[in-house]
């Protein structure tokens, strides 16, 4: 079986999950969910016999910060590809393709900043799909969704080509709410985790396709680029040509041979402090902390603090965030309004 390259998008400034997440350190760059941060996790769930060094790709000003976090866990990447600019997913695994050294390697692409309790039944996945990428096909990874989630793109999984692997029937953006109960009902939809499998060729090849000046100018940018070590700068003026686009739009909805494979895999993308209460370790009263806290006839509420001490008597339902002179208060259920949050501080 072929080695698989390990290909690590860690461009996101993770916003959402402010005043600890900044574009200085992003929440890829947190510990969140245990001692490891979110980009050491990601590292670590590909390592082993299967798995040959990772390719990072990453903004300019993270380029130390992932160096050290990733020899900390003994994960050190073949390449970090500095981005010069966020150009979305499409052009970023673009380079990463550019990257890998031979044409038939097969890269898994994934995000450094989700969560997946059962690595083992995501490594199964990931085998089941590799035949088919051998052969040319691109594969993606389906949730198995437990809810009728209107935040997540959906993918119908159509005729079963081999054992757990399907062709992928459509791609549907997030959806209304009834679109959405309407799929999980039917119980053919998954989520689109945003996790793929395929050889570095089959990618570009489908990218020149479907969108040739956004190949041409990754290759230009490549061809251009600064190496120093294992970091490479792809050159600025050239990737500033790329169209900005995601992978799902750019490739997977307008490919042929595109399959997925559903998986239940205890997933989550962690796009907002609710996610983080929803998965995290509660006390008996249904509180999740973790730094200097002290709650008092409190219930149900996430509190973490990187600095200050929070002292809490007589509240429910809230999430309490401080880090270094910020401090955010809101009520549970409400956390996707951090983004407006950011953007109104701004």
């Amino acid at each position: 079986m072929p080695t698989i390259v390990p290909v690590i998008l860690s461009g996101g400034s993770g916003t959402r999950l402010w005043p600890m997440s900044t574009p200085e350190t992003p929440k890829q760059m947190l510990a969140l969910t245990a001692e490891a941060t979110m980009l050491q996790l990601t590292a670590q769930r590909a390592v082993g016999d299967d798995f040959g060094a990772s390719i990072v790709v990453a903004n300019t000003r993270h380029a130390d910060m992932i160096d050290e976090q990733l020899r900390a866990v003994n994960a050190t990447p073949s390449a970090v590809i500095l981005e010069p600019a966020g150009r979305n997913t499409a052009p970023a695994i673009a380079l990463a393709a550019l990257a890998a050294g031979t044409p038939d390697a097969v890269l898994l692409v994934m995000p450094s900043d989700h969560v997946i309790a059962d690595v083992p039944a995501f490594h199964a996945a990931v085998q089941r799909a590799l035949p088919k990428v051998q052969d040319g096909w691109l594969a993606t990874f389906g949730i198995s969704p437990d809810a009728p989630e209107t935040g997540y793109g959906w993918i119908q999984a159509g005729e079963e080509i081999a054992e757990g692997v399907h062709r992928v029937a459509r791609f549907v953006e997030k959806p209304p709410l009834d679109a959405a109960q309407a799929m999980l009902a039917a119980g053919d939809h998954v989520w689109n985790g945003g996790i793929f499998l395929f050889r570095a060729d089959r990618y570009l090849a489908e990218l020149g396709q479907h969108e040739p000046e956004m190949l041409a100018a990754c290759e230009r940018a490549m061809d251009k680029a600064e190496r120093t070590g294992n970091r490479i700068a792809p050159d600025a003026a050239a990737f500033a040509e790329a169209p900005s686009q995601s992978i799902d739009y750019a490739v997977m909805e307008k490919a042929n041979r595109v399959v997925v494979v559903p998986v239940a895999m205890g997933w989550n993308d962690l796009g907002s402090w609710d996610a983080l209460h929803s998965i995290s370790e509660r006390d008996e009263t249904g509180n999740a902390h973790r730094g200097e806290v002290l709650a008092i006839d409190t219930r149900d509420c996430l509190v973490r603090t990187d600095g200050i001490r929070i002292r809490m008597v007589g509240v429910s339902d809230l999430i309490v965030v401080a880090s270094g002179n910020d401090l955010l208060i809101l009520p549970r259920g409400q956390s996707q309004n951090v983004k407006k949050l950011v953007e109104a501080l701004k």
